[in-house]
Parts: C-alpha cells; structure tokens; sequence
C-alpha cells in the first residue's frame, strides 16, 4: 500500500476524479511558474527601471528558448515512464531514467558551451538596446551556466507526473518560487546586483528545486519502485534513447516552431503602430492564461492515457478525452464570457489608453475563438501524446506551429488585407489543427497499441 501513495494507477476508478485530483497541482504548479517568471521584471523593474526590464526580458526570452529542449523531451519522458507503470514494467523505469538524465545533461551542457561562445551574437541578433546591453549580457550569461538546473528540475518532475504524482512537482516549485522572490529581494534591492542578480536568484532557486526533487526521489525509491544505479547514467541503453528521441524530438520542435510563428505573426502585427504592439501584448497574455489551463489538462490527460494505453485499457481512453475537453471548455466558456460581458474591465487592467481599447472591442470575437481553440487542444494533445506516436505528434508540431499558423496568418492579414485582425485570426484559427489531426487519428484506431514506446511481450 506504501508504493501507491506515490505511484498513482489510473486504470481504474473515477476518470474525473482522478483528472481533477492530477491537474490541479499541475495548475498551481503552472501559476506558480508565472509569478516565478514575472518576479525578477518587477522587482528589477521597480529597482532599475525600463533599463533593468529590457535587460530581463531579453535575457529571458533567451532562456526561455533554450527550455525547448528539456520540454520536448520530459514531456516524452514523462509519457513513457507513464507507459511503463501502465504495463506493469516498473523495474525498467529506473534505468529509462538514467539514459534520460545522461542525454538531457548531455544536452544542457552542449547548449551551455555553444551559447557562452555566441551570447553576444546572440543578444545582437534580438537587436538588444544598447543601453540595457551589459544588463542583458550578465543576465544571459548567469541563466545559461545554470541551464544544467533548469533541465534537471524538469526531468525530475516529469518522472515524477509520468508516476501520477503531481503533488511534490507543486511542492518544489512553490519552495524555489519562494526563494527566488526572497533572494530577488536581497540581491537585487539589498546589494544593488542589478540584473545580475535576478538571474542568480533564478538559477539557484531552480538548483535548490532539482536538488530537492532528486533527494525526494532517492529517499523513496523504494517506495516508487524506482531502482537506479551508477550503470544506468554510465552506460545509457540504446532501445530507451531511441524511444525518448522518437517521442522528444517532435514535442521539442512542436514547441520551438510556436515560438517562432508567433514571433514571426508578433514581428508583423508591430509594424501597424504602438497601440496594435500594447494590445499584442495583451493578447499574448490572455492566451497564456487560456494555454495554462488547457496546458495542465492536457498534461494530466497525457499520463492517464499513458497508463491505460499502456495497460491496454483503451476503453478508458475516450473517457478520459471527455473529461479532459469538458474541464478546458468549462474555463474557455468563462474567460469568453468575462471578454464579451466585461471587455472593460478584463482589457482595462492592463491600459485605459483609448486608442488600445478601440483594438480590444474589435478582438473580442477573435478571443472567443483562441479560448475555444485551446480547449479543443486539450483532450487531442493528451492522446497524441499519451499514446506514444511519434509520427502524429510531429505532423502535428509541423503543421500547427509553422504552416498553419504562419500560412493563414499571411492570408488573412496581408492577401486579404484584414491587417492586424488577420493576423491574430489566422493565430486563433491555426490552434484548431491538433483538433483536426486528433480526430483522425482517434477514429482511426491506430493509437491502440503499445508500439511506439513499449514493445509487445511475445507469448
């Protein structure tokens, strides 16, 4: 009874409880990570001014990007370790880890190396003021010397979700969210660090959140079943590695190419003026608070078809699909009513400039649709990615981040000159395309197998 107070089964039981009881650490988590994200801006902000902001904003737009990586691939780790415990093979979860953990360290140090090299390259390709140059360098440079702490956090934490466990992931982001803002506050107002300093404080907050993370696994691996030895970091096992590379690179590239058609859709939409580059702005936030929730149902719902796809209890599935698509319609359903009922209120917390809430009036039915379009990702994302294909998730990470979103863009904001508008419509409308392929992909059948992360046991 022990081993399942960490290692939940949802192969069994009800779908929506289990749902609901997952997700919502995995929301808090999430929200956390914002306040996390925004307290070096705003204490550097209130400190330092528009100089320390740039600074900051630069450095972690730079950051950020190279996360995609160590996404990408512990979301995959997470769906396989899910698999594992559905069948039944948790004896080969420990050594899965340790390919995992050897690649994606790998990786952060690869990167690390490369990025050290051309930071200042790389600041000037994001056309970085040179007012806030310095600010934005040292603030770089700190983030990427602590990208090591940043992958091991999110491998650690999505072992740990991929065994049902969504509550310790909270717990550890809610002590480094903590830490950060105590130590944002002691470097950067108490000894004037300047940027600088925001990003020590970011970097050894992760590292005392992965370090927690990997004392709480190694205390209770015996509880989590979770058998791992030096062996397992030294000498990773081919089979795991192509497995986790299949999943992880489509959901990396999946990531990277969103980032980037929405930098190339944000690029355009600036050229029509500053009011239309605030209300990006704004819209861009409304979407993050939209993706939150889709995100952590979606993630929640990856495990639990993880598991049940791995238990070959495919009738689950559809299930778990339902629940995952009424939860994120129940929030989409709200943020669209408050957008269309109250758009003063919702657009006013952010400018009462008049030019700025004139765009706004003309977004409302756009949001409408970029709420709808993530709730409809939801359930989709989580079978995609809870059974495993490889071959959908990137068709899917091709054609959502790059030809849709970009494609349709183009068309409605400059062939057929809707301008701004077209662009964020084209934006909305591209995040229906997961929809689209996980309809086909449902009805086809083909996701109920075990093939593309475990192999079948011959009889």
């Amino acid at each position: 009874m022990a081993k399942e107070k960490f290692i939940r089964d949802f192969t069994s039981g009800s779908v929506p409880k289990q749902l609901l009881r997952f997700a919502t650490p995995l929301l808090l988590a999430n929200l956390l990570q914002v306040v996390y994200n925004m307290a070096d801006m705003v204490i550097v902000g209130q400190v330092m001014g528009s100089v320390g902001l740039s600074a900051v904003s630069v450095g972690g737009d730079v950051s950020s990007f190279l996360t995609f990586v160590a996404m990408g691939f512990s979301s995959a780790g997470q769906i396989i370790v899910s698999q594992y415990i559905g069948a039944g093979q948790r004896e080969k979860v420990g050594s899965f880890v340790g390919t995992m953990f050897t690649f994606l360290t790998g990786c952060a140090l690869v990167l690390s190396v490369l990025c050290l090299i051309f930071r200042e390259g790389i600041l000037s390709l994001m056309n970085t003021p040179a007012a806030s140059w310095d600010e934005a360098l040292a603030y770089s440079t700190v983030c990427i010397v602590g990208l090591v702490f940043i992958y091991g956090y999110n491998m650690v934490s999505a072992v740990l979700r991929g065994m049902g466990d969504s509550k310790h992931p909270f717990i550890f982001i809610t002590l480094a969210a903590l830490m950060n803002i105590a130590l944002d506050i002691a470097l950067v107002w108490g000894l004037k660090m300047g940027a600088m300093g925001a990003a020590i404080a970011t970097v050894f907050s992760q590292g005392f959140s992965f370090v927690c993370c990997v004392v709480f696994l190694w205390r209770n691996r015996q509880q989590l079943d979770f058998s791992i030895g030096l062996s397992d970091f030294l000498h990773p096992k081919k089979e795991y590695l192509s497995s986790l590379t299949k999943l992880g690179v489509p959901m990396a590239i999946k990531s990277a190419s969103i980032h980037f058609s929405k930098l190339f859709v944000n690029s355009w939409i600036n050229s029509y003026g500053v009011s239309v580059s605030a209300m990006a702005g704004i819209v861009n936030k409304l979407g993050s608070v939209s993706n939150l929730i889709s995100n952590s149902v979606n993630a929640a719902g990856a495990s639990m078809v993880g598991q049940n796809v791995g238990a070959k209890k495919y009738e689950r599935v559809p299930r778990i699909m339902l629940t995952c698509f009424s939860f994120a319609l129940c929030s989409s359903v709200l943020l669209s009513v408050a957008v269309l009922l109250f758009p003063e209120f919702v657009f006013g917390l952010f400018t009462d400039e008049a030019g700025v809430m004139a765009i706004a009036m003309e977004f409302k039915p756009v949001a409408v649709l970029l709420f709808l379009g993530s709730a409809c990702r939801a359930p989709m994302n989580a079978l995609i990615n809870g059974s495993g294909n490889h071959k959908v998730n990137f068709a899917t990470a091709i054609l959502d981040g790059l030809v849709m979103r970009i494609g349709l863009s183009i068309l409605l904001g400059l062939v057929l000159n809707m301008e701004y508008i077209g662009f964020w419509l084209g934006d909305a409308l591209a995040g229906f395309t997961p929809l689209w392929i996980g309809l086909v992909y449902y009805f086809s059948g083909a996701w109920k197998t075990r093939k593309y992360v475990i192999k079948e046991e011959k009889a």
